[in-house]
């Protein structure tokens, strides 16, 4: 007997075998059950997430020869004929092959006679989207005035691209997206049924690469089974699919928070000798930041990955803001593998732009740390307090008058900022609360001039990743905000001498050295260091209020 592909092996026949669309399944029971069935229905979903099997079950339950239910009994011919392809009533029409108005014409003509054997004559048209203008057309009128004995069944990956006259004639049901977990589970059981080893770490790794479609995680299950010569071993799976396992991710990570340039480039040529698929690293990183964020902006968040522990930590050593700028420049990184001379250089500047742009610019700073060799000797870490001037006093907005009393004369507009030297850019920045990707624009930027309402900034041009036509918007919206009138920002291609960025990277700077210095003139440290040979160890300082 010729194998069978899992996907086809173990598609649902009936309705409680389906996985993640329990709504849609609740719906259709109800109606089969109580007998009122819409005469047009529209599947909509990404691919592999159930359209076409749910519109085969519900033909089946349609017609089953026991009656019309939400459990077809799956043993009379009817329901043998479904399952196998070959029942003469449920006609399936792949609108990407067959577009034109004479396909649809000839569905039309054959839909007025009665079914052959069924009880109804089923239509299921498989991306319906496809089909043209003038089929649609020809295809509205039987819609509009079906007989009884005709249901249609719709399937589009994209919806948006049917007409409305054609949305409204159906009863719509979106398909969600499956799990991860969702899609590990049901691998796990079919790989019980069919006898077949399997590693945790391979099961979770495949049902990410899924991507929320269970028939693309079934395909992937069969690839990797024949990959590892009958059995799923974590590290088979992810060469196969070209993945890193989560300790490397979070030892690029851990690199980056460290602003450990050697660390990170000798992290990323490790990465390179398991031969990954870069793109997919850089979806890792993305995927791991986005749940460092989680932890960092969600109160009570507690998530059950395999690397939770290091997550955890990263999550309170990494500035959010930091994690922000990381995860936009994970997405575009990956967008512009293809431009890159090769895709390793890319993955690497995407990688280096991270640690460049760490904390708005420390990495511009030119300060390199080298790591000393740890002998056994033990270590010495601490915190240095240093005072912080406290933040200005919000701006406050009074409210209109009591009813009927005349309203009071509008405050004068806020004078326009002098920007003479950099202390009144950055007490503009701080005025218009600029913060996030936004806030980094503006502090690597520079004004060059202010006339009238137009506001000229100098940017260097490496930094032009943040000159997005949005962040622009934003920050042209805010500074105007500040002052209270309209303002358009200019941005030029211009070496500037000072930045709000290296002013705060050079104030790091001194504010890391004066810790530790004030760490080695410590009567006790200096003592550990003479009778243990004990080791400072200058990254793991930092002053108070300083994450990383």
């Amino acid at each position: 007997m010729s194998y069978q592909v899992l996907a086809r092996k173990w598609r649902p026949k009936q309705f409680d075998e389906l996985v993640g669309q329990e709504h849609v399944v609740k719906a259709l029971t109800h109606a089969l059950d109580s007998g009122r069935v819409h005469h047009a229905y529209l599947f909509t979903g990404t691919r592999g997430v159930g359209k076409t099997t749910i519109a085969r079950i519900f033909a089946k339950s349609l017609n089953c020869e026991r009656g019309m239910s939400a459990h077809p009994c799956g043993e009379c011919a009817i329901c043998k004929a479904v399952d196998a392809g070959r029942f003469v009533d449920l006609i399936e029409i792949d609108a990407a092959s067959n577009t034109g108005v004479d396909d649809v014409r000839e569905v039309i003509e054959n839909a007025q006679y009665a079914p052959a054997q069924g009880r109804y004559k089923v239509y299921l048209v498989d991306e319906v989207h496809m089909l043209s203008k003038s089929a649609f057309n020809a295809l509205l009128k039987t819609l509009e005035e079906p007989p009884d004995h005709v249901k249609f069944l719709l399937a589009t990956t994209d919806p948006q691209k049917l007409p409305v006259t054609v949305l409204s004639r159906c009863l719509k049901f979106g398909l969600k997206r499956l799990l991860p977990e969702q899609i590990a589970g049901q691998m796990r059981m079919i790989l019980g049924q069919e006898s077949v080893g399997f590693d945790d770490g391979a099961i979770e790794a495949l049902a990410r690469g899924a991507d929320g479609s269970l028939r693309d995680g079934l395909s992937l299950l069969d690839q990797a089974i024949a990959h590892g010569g009958g059995a799923l071993r974590t590290d088979d799976v992810r060469a196969m699919l070209g993945t890193i396992a989560d300790n490397d991710v979070g030892a690029l990570l851990r690199a980056l928070a460290d602003s450990d340039g050697k660390a990170l480039m000798d992290e990323a040529d490790r990465v390179a000798g398991l031969s990954p698929d870069f793109a997919v690293v850089l979806e890792q990183l993305a995927t791991a930041l986005h749940r460092i964020q989680l932890r960092q902006l969600v109160p009570g968040f507690a998530g059950d990955e395999a690397e939770r522990e290091v997550l955890d930590v990263l999550a309170v050593e990494v500035d959010p803001e930091d994690v922000q700028v990381w995860y936009q420049f994970a997405l575009q990184g990956r967008r512009d593998l293809s431009l890159a001379p090769d895709v390793r250089s890319g993955f690497e500047m995407t990688l280096l732009r991270m640690l460049a742009f760490r904390g708005g610019g420390s990495g511009a700073a030119g300060e390199e740390r080298q790591m000393p060799a740890r002998e056994r000797a033990p270590t010495v870490r601490a915190e240095v307090v240093v005072s912080k001037p406290p933040a200005p006093p919000p701006v406050m907005r009074h409210s209109h008058g009591v009813a009927g009393a005349p309203a009071p004369p509008a405050p004068p507009k806020a004078p326009a900022p002098r920007i003479e030297g950099l202390a009144d850019w950055e007490a503009w920045i701080q005025r218009a609360g600029l913060g996030g990707p936004v806030g980094l624009l503006a502090q690597h930027a520079m004004p060059k001039s202010f006339e009238g309402h137009v506001l000229t900034l100098a940017l260097k041009p490496e930094h032009m990743i943040f000159c997005s036509d949005a962040l622009c918007k934003q920050l042209q919206d805010k500074l105007g905000e500040a002052i209270d009138r309209s303002l358009r920002v200019r941005i030029v291609h211009e070496a500037v001498a000072e930045t709000p960025a290296t002013r705060a990277a050079k104030a790091r700077s001194d504010e890391q050295a004066a810790a530790e210095r004030a760490l080695a003139d410590d009567p006790f440290v200096q003592d550990m260091q003479r009778q243990f040979g004990a080791q400072i160890i200058p990254e793991s300082i930092r002053p108070a209020g300083r994450q990383a």
